[in-house]
């Protein structure tokens, strides 16, 4: 392997780097490369801080601003919305200025709400604020595949669990700290949400020499044309597959992390230990999130792990349905290991075009429709939960919804290229 084809990590060739390269480009700068590495790493543990550092903080964030109980309950829903609102518009900002310098802009709105999120001074002023940051947010997520595409078309699997890894270290970190800072620092819920800038501030000085580095790799409009590339995005199977699994998974993620609290404390078990199982759950997906897309990527189809992962989520539901307390810390650890269905739909979306400007679009497409397919998810299991009086309806529920959630997987693991069927 040549010098300016290696990584940071020296892994043996695997089937990736056997897969003929559909757009070959000009080789990387080592420096290039292993930049890119630290940049997906910094913008990953960014990508979930301004949700993850607010849960834990809402009680005092609400009593702070006045914020009644429906608006705190439309705060929740926000980020779902803003990913797949803002996340439909990222195709065109990297066809116009490039990935690197949307994904670097992107962590420069996250740094900007999340600094000015504690001055707001009511409930509007914080919702605008928290929709900055989601936005950069939101066009950061979709381009995420197509920088893995563009700086590590060799290496796909491998970087993309190292982002993987990343994303759910922060969000697992926000969740874990964000109320110990703010006791620790002494001046409130204001300087314990603002804090995590700090780290988006630094993604941005990362970013920026990416930016400016215009003989790195050719921009996703650049990438040569292949059939049906000009296609609309909306007649492909794949990607509507693509769309539906990501969004079913979504959702059982966010009933997960909304909702599992919840359930343990209605059972008996206490809200600190309840906490404590949560972050049980969301630090499992920080080693399995890395080694999960390499073995993907060797994979001609992902539909097998999509299984694995669909037997797990059913075990963990199951036994919340049957008897959350009897073994709390396995039913966390199950559904832990189903949380990892995010990294591999993202492994997945890097390969299932041949060009970059494939993987933004569908990137795009599936990342924003799947969004909009995931917002209903949590606000139901709310419902069924205050209507039956219990959580066992709730529960069948998730378990129900295993069922597309693999077919969908599995039909979108093929292996197949989007350009094809446009």
């Amino acid at each position: 392997m040549r010098d300016d084809e290696s990584l940071t990590l020296d892994l043996p060739p695997t089937r990736e780097t056997a897969l003929p390269r559909t757009t070959p480009g000009p080789a990387l700068p080592r420096w290039v490369r292993v930049l890119a590495v630290a940049g997906l790493v910094l913008a990953a543990v960014n990508l979930r801080p301004a949700v993850t550092s607010l849960g834990p903080l809402m009680k005092e964030v609400r009593d702070g601003l006045g914020m009644g109980g429906a608006m705190a309950g439309l705060l929740t829903s926000v980020p779902a919305a803003c990913f797949a609102l803002f996340g439909f518009a990222a195709p065109r900002l990297a066809r116009r200025h490039g990935p690197g310098a949307v994904v670097c802009a992107g962590m420069a709105l996250i740094t900007a709400g999340l600094l000015l999120r504690p001055l707001a001074g009511g409930t509007p002023a914080f919702l605008a604020a928290s929709a900055l940051a989601l936005a950069g947010i939101a066009v950061s997520n979709v381009l995420m595949p197509v920088i893995v595409k563009r700086y590590f078309p060799d290496r796909t699997g491998t970087v993309t669990g190292v982002y993987s890894m990343a994303l759910s270290f922060g969000t697992a970190l926000a969740a874990a700290v964000s109320v110990p800072l703010t006791d620790a620092m002494g001046h409130g819920w204001r300087l314990g949400l603002g804090v995590w800038a700090l780290p988006a501030a630094l993604a941005v000085v990362v970013w920026l020499p990416l930016v400016r580095e215009r003989a790195a790799a050719p921009r996703a409009s650049e990438a040569p044309a292949t059939s049906g590339e000009h296609g609309r995005i909306t007649r492909s199977r794949t990607a509507w597959m693509m769309a539906a699994f990501f969004g079913l998974q979504g959702t059982a993620a966010y009933v997960t992390m909304g909702w599992m609290p919840q359930i343990f404390r209605d059972a008996g078990i206490s809200a600190d230990e309840a906490g404590l199982l949560l972050a049980v759950t969301m630090v499992m997906g920080v080693p399995l999130s890395f080694v999960l897309p390499q073995l993907a990527a060797r994979m001609r189809s992902q539909g097998p792990i999509v299984l694995v992962l669909a037997a797990f989520q059913v075990a963990g539901f199951a036994g919340l349905w049957a008897a959350p307390a009897a073994a709390p810390w396995a039913w966390a650890l199950l559904l832990g290991v189903a949380n990892c269905a995010f990294p591999l739909v993202l492994t997945m979306i890097g390969m299932r075009s041949r060009t970059g400007a494939g993987v933004v679009r569908l990137s795009a497409f599936a990342q924003s429709t799947g969004y909009l397919i995931s917002i209903p998810g949590p606000i139901l299991v709310g419902a069924l939960n205050q209507s039956s009086g219990g959580w066992g309806l709730p529960i069948a529920l998730m378990i129900a919804l295993v069922v597309p959630q693999a077919v969908c997987g599995v039909l979108a693991g093929r292996n197949r290229y989007i350009e094809d069927e446009l």
